[in-house]
């Protein structure tokens, strides 16, 4: 890790001073007090990003005056000279990032933050926000465009008989009863030791996951383990312990549907999911894993089960629903010197027009 860089600013919000990379002590004394800190916020998520693929630690604090402090988890790009550097919180693939910070951002100090990002050499810069920021951080985003993505999460408050008999739909609950009679066993593992028969299922799961969408099969192996390597997913597990749960389904001593939930404070959140589609869904093991980890982030006085990004409208979104999971807005803040994404996505659009390929 390189020593950390202060600089003093000048910015809306008075005088600041920057130090990056974030010290460590400090970005977790943050994220211990900021109650809407994810697991994909903490220094042990950029541990795993730069562990598994080609980043480095870029992250910013800011300490303004009277005290307020705010840590902002980034990455750049190894390797690379500024002007094609990258500074993102996060990549694509890699979550929520944004800014952490115990007490609320005003205006003036998201304002500062964005400026000092706009100032760097990088060719882009992206911040992806979690719900509970992006009124005030989307507010204050001159010269950054807006992406609109949202996510899914449940309401844990009550407990989980209050999930349960409120919140998670009938016909869901008839899903998760029918499992619990069926001829499935359930375990899960912090240790990292079920990587991988998870990444078995994954694999599974690529196949059927192409032709649903009509993709080549060396196509969507290629794509899938290449934003999804088995080596990130054994960073995960090892550096966040037992803030990783991986869940597993078994059937007949093979394995049928697996997911993972990580957990940091008062939050949760599904991670990945897979199944080997012939033994999971006549027994419904996917919808009891997803009853299981909700019970258990109830348990462990978890505020909020985040189930992820899904297209509105989809059956993955309805699915989620049927667990009372709602719709936030959770918006990617992104600055380009050159439009790079643009002409990416015309890239994309036309190799998905050229395969007849089916969004989920």
């Amino acid at each position: 890790m390189n020593a950390p860089a202060e600089f003093p600013i000048d910015t809306p919000a008075g005088p600041a001073l920057v130090t990056t990379p974030a010290p460590r002590d400090i970005w977790w004394e943050l994220a211990g007090k900021d109650p809407d800190t994810n697991p994909s916020q903490t220094p042990h998520w950029l541990d795993c990003l730069c562990a598994s693929g080609p980043y480095r630690d870029a992250s910013r604090l800011y300490e303004f005056e009277r005290g307020r402090r705010l840590v902002l988890p980034l990455v750049g790009r190894r390797r690379r000279p500024p002007f094609l550097d990258a500074a993102e919180s996060w990549p694509a693939q890699w979550g929520i990032g944004g800014p952490v910070c115990p007490e609320s951002v005003g205006p003036a100090e998201a304002r500062a933050v964005l400026a000092d990002l706009a100032r760097l050499r990088a060719l882009r810069i992206a911040v992806r926000l979690r719900p509970a920021d992006q009124a005030v951080w989307a507010a204050a985003a001159a010269g950054f465009d807006l992406q609109p993505h949202m996510t899914q999460m449940v309401d844990l408050d009550g407990g989980f008989g209050v999930v349960w008999e409120q919140r998670i739909g009938r016909r869901m609950r008839r899903e998760v009863r029918r499992a619990e009679r069926s001829d499935v066993d359930v375990e899960v593992d912090r240790s990292g030791r079920l990587v991988p028969a998870f990444y078995e299922l994954y694999r599974k799961s690529i196949v059927r996951w192409a032709e649903q969408q009509h993709e080549p099969l060396a196509l969507a192996r290629w794509r899938r383990t290449r934003e999804f390597p088995e080596k990130r997913l054994a960073e995960v597990a090892a550096r966040l312990g037992d803030g990783c749960a991986i869940w597993m389904a078994w059937r007949a001593g093979e394995p049928a549907g697996a997911c993972i939930v990580l957990r940091h404070g008062g939050h949760a959140k599904m991670w990945r999911s897979a199944m080997d589609r012939e033994l999971a869904h006549p027994v419904r093991a996917v919808p009891l894993l997803y009853r299981l980890a909700i019970e258990d982030a109830c348990e462990a006085s978890c505020r909020t089960f985040d189930m992820g990004e899904s297209a509105p409208g989809s059956s993955l979104a309805e699915f989620k629903a049927g667990f009372g999971a709602e719709s936030f807005s959770s918006p990617r803040l992104l600055r380009e010197r050159i439009p790079v994404s643009a002409a990416d996505r015309r890239l994309r659009s036309a190799v998905k027009r050229l395969i007849r390929f089916q969004d989920p």
